[in-house]
């Protein structure tokens, strides 16, 4: 079952289009230049958030969008009727939009400079406290971490999700160049023939494998999903967890509600049997001749004979030393005779990547 409680409300602010100063979301008018909000300027988390928890503050929050007058442009709360400032009829006005989730600023630095004058604020000011010019919102390229929580009026609210910075290219650019060299180095070093060398054979090995298997009846406790559909023995339980998330909505009053949102997850476990093939026995035969053979082992009752692996290896004297070579197959296997002579193609760490008559 969906939950969603209400945790108090934090106050946005809004940047004035007409001189780019940050304005608190309560407040109509640019608190620098006294220029009226506009309908189209939106609402944004500050970066620094405390909850409010007062029950006045968080029920106008609540109340319903704020209205822009539609004759002055002016905002006013949804609760009036004509216009604070040209006495307007409201009805004729325009709701400011609410519902948004809000994405969390990024943290500042602890200080800004002024553009105007240069001078160091904290960079929790909006306003220059040497010339009163707006400062701007400087915000670093890192994840915002939690805000500590403050208690009513205030109380901490959890940076939610980080705002899409913008990439830098620079970093990337390298860190691209740095993949592709070490990609083509890789390349160079261990694919790419760098030379080749005579060889003679000096010595021939094979292996075989071949594994015997049994139908076994197999127990699978607590596994999440749902079990295959020859299993038996099925008794399956569903579990069930609450998964919650901190949101903050804009409310179109300047406010942003602060909710948590909870919901059950369930996912279903399941104690089962199923008949298996294992293998019980590996019969492993080798030799040093050019001629593999393969186990021929008797089965008993339900058994069967698993898929055969084999390794053929060939050893060469070369002028750099003893190499040795896996072939792929039987019949390639079977064309190194001891004392033929064959040209070896080698990386450059000496590694042996194909031979040829």
């Amino acid at each position: 079952m969906a939950r969603r409680v209400t945790k108090g409300v934090i106050e946005l602010e809004w940047v004035c289009p007409n001189c780019d100063s940050r304005n608190r979301g309560s407040k109509k008018t640019c608190e620098n230049c006294g220029a009226p909000q506009p309908e189209n300027v939106k609402f944004q988390r500050p970066s620094e958030e405390k909850v409010i928890t007062d029950d006045k503050v968080v029920a106008a929050a609540k109340a319903g969008a704020d209205i822009h007058c539609g004759f002055c442009g002016a905002r006013n709360p949804v609760t009036a009727t004509t216009c604070s400032q040209c006495g307007g009829d409201l009805k004729e006005g325009k709701a400011r939009q609410a519902g948004q989730v809000l994405q969390a600023a990024l943290i500042q630095p602890k200080t800004v400079l002024c553009r105007n004058c240069g001078t160091e604020n904290p960079s929790s000011e909006r306003a220059c406290s040497k010339c009163g010019s707006p400062l701007p919102r400087a915000e670093v390229p890192q994840p915002a971490a939690p805000v500590q929580a403050v208690a009513a009026p205030s109380a901490a609210v959890p940076s939610a999700v980080a705002v899409k910075k913008k990439p830098n290219w620079l970093l990337w650019g390298g860190i691209g160049a740095a993949l592709l060299i070490c990609c083509a180095a890789f390349v160079l070093l261990f694919a790419v023939p760098s030379r080749s060398v005579q060889g003679t054979v000096t010595d021939v090995q094979w292996k075989t494998s071949v594994p015997v298997q049994e139908m076994q009846t197999v127990h699978y406790t607590n596994e999440s999903g749902s079990p295959p559909s020859d299993a038996y023995n099925v008794s399956c339980h569903t579990e069930s967890r609450e998964v919650c998330e901190e949101k903050v909505v804009d409310t179109g009053t300047g406010y942003g509600e602060v909710v948590e949102e909870c919901h059950d997850v369930s996912e279903q476990y399941c104690d089962y049997t199923v008949d298996e093939w294992k293998t019980i026995q590996t019969y492993d035969l080798n030799g040093d001749d050019l001629f593999p053979v393969y186990a021929d082992p008797q089965l008993l009752g339900e058994q069967r004979l698993g898929d055969a692996s084999d390794d053929f290896t060939v050893q060469f004297n070369t002028p750099e030393g003893s190499k040795n070579y896996s072939a792929d197959s039987v019949g390639e296997f079977q064309q190194f005779q001891v004392g033929s002579a064959w040209t070896l193609k080698l990386n450059a760490m000496g590694g042996v990547l194909d031979v040829v008559p």
